[in-house]
């Protein structure tokens, strides 16, 4: 069902209606703290905990089995990713609860995400960390594919390129703070799960206590295996705006995860730096303080330009020549370098690229679904780069063939966004 089957009177209350009204501070900053709490659950374990528990579980001889192994449970949980986020978006864009569409789902994935990470950091068997880590990845999804369809939801598009700046800047704050917290505040690597299980759980209570747009019994779509399954399917010749969207922002995520995701056994094995952990965070902190100022800064500008493809297309090209400038001078000056123009490009492809999204959506009734499929672009690369990267690794034997293919798909998605047509 579309705004335009609905009764005039109803359309300006209605749920499936385009926002107008804009979001205040006290709705911002609770969007931003739920998410601080997310990337800090999610991109910790990736960047550090996972894979030392791996390492330290299979104490292989060649560091490169590590690795292998480390892609081969990140590509198990991408699989997962692929059903979860349409799925679950699917759902709770039907959920008639008088609490909202979105809030029940949120406060299910947090929970469902939390408690798996408490139990991952239990866990001594290779395949027992691989079913943790793809059920805190279903976790992941559920609430994070409620959450970005908000946006869609409640913000008006002269507004969403800062809103979303708001969803990518905690990114690069969560995973340097999660680092030192679990480096530092705790002993234990168990604990250090547990730790991020507490602030996700913690984090997300502000942003729940918001109002949600309840969905009419009227408005709702029924409920069928064959709805739910065909509408996984979006025809890019319907709609090829939001293909070519999709499309490219595959490419420029997976460009970004082969060059962050496998950064600490970069520094250990291709550099041979015995702090590894420690520059890992200097790294880190560099990438962090370039996404927030171009997440924020230039999403806000492309709002006010009413002007997404140039922002997109210019940041997809700085991820990727900070990409290649990582493959040919493997050096930790070089790599602050590439840190700081990679955390510019993505920051700015995250705020940015997200309000695109939210403009190239097919059907109103179905925002959660169509953002969860678009969260598929984002999440799996996550997920699927390490398997990538570790193919590269065994294949070259360096990590040169790494940040190159990095280079590649960043590139590529540059010229993919140039593609879309109905938005500037």
């Amino acid at each position: 069902m579309t705004r335009a089957d609905l009764p005039l009177t109803d359309a300006a209350t209605s749920a499936l209606a385009e926002p107008t009204r804009r979001v205040g501070s006290g709705w911002i900053a609770s969007f931003a703290t739920v998410w601080l709490g997310i990337w800090m659950a999610q991109l910790t374990p990736v960047q550090l905990l996972l894979p030392a528990q791996i390492d330290a579980q299979l104490h292989p001889e060649n560091w490169v089995d590590s690795v292998v192994a480390f892609g081969m449970i990140s590509g198990i949980a991408a699989i997962a990713t692929i059903i979860a986020y349409p799925l679950t978006g699917a759902l709770s864009d039907r959920t008639t609860s008088r609490f909202g569409r979105r809030r029940p789902w949120i406060a299910i994935g947090a929970v469902v995400f939390g408690l798996s990470l408490v139990t991952l950091g239990a866990q001594t068997e290779i395949w027992a960390i691989g079913a943790t880590w793809v059920a805190a990845s279903v976790g992941f999804c559920i609430m994070t594919a409620a959450l970005t369809a908000t946006i869609s939801d409640q913000v008006p598009v002269n507004q969403r390129g800062f809103v979303s700046g708001w969803m990518s800047a905690p990114q690069a704050v969560g995973i340097i703070v999660g680092l030192v917290l679990v480096t530092e505040l705790v002993s234990d690597a168990s604990l250090g799960y547990v730790l991020l299980a507490l602030i996700l759980i913690g984090l997300a209570i502000p942003f729940l206590m918001r109002a949600d747009q309840p969905l009419a019994p009227a408005e709702r779509e029924r409920v069928t295996a064959k709805s739910i399954i065909a509408g996984f399917w979006i025809s890019p010749r319907k709609h090829p705006d939001f293909g070519w969207t999709l499309l490219s922002r595959v490419l420029v995520s997976v460009g970004n995860a082969l060059g962050t995701s496998l950064l600490l056994y970069f520094l250990m094995f291709q550099l041979d730096d015995e702090n590894a952990e420690a520059d890992l965070i200097v790294l880190t902190l560099i990438y962090m303080v370039f996404v927030i100022l171009a997440s924020l800064l230039l999403g806000r500008l492309s709002d006010r330009l009413g002007r997404r493809k140039m922002f997109v297309f210019v940041a997809s090209a700085l991820q990727g020549l900070a990409a290649l400038l990582l493959g040919l001078f493997p050096d930790l000056t070089v790599a602050m370098v590439g840190a700081g123009l990679l955390g510019l490009g993505y920051g700015c492809f995250l705020s940015v690229d997200q309000a695109l999204a939210t403009q190239v959506l097919p059907d109103a009734a179905s925002r959660g679904k169509d953002l969860g499929i678009m969260n598929i672009a984002s999440a799996v690369p996550q997920a699927v780069a390490p398997m990538i990267g570790a193919a590269a690794v065994v294949v070259s034997g360096s990590f040169m063939l790494v940040f190159l293919l990095g280079a590649a798909f960043s590139f590529a998605g540059a010229f993919a966004v140039a593609r879309v047509r109905g938005v500037r």
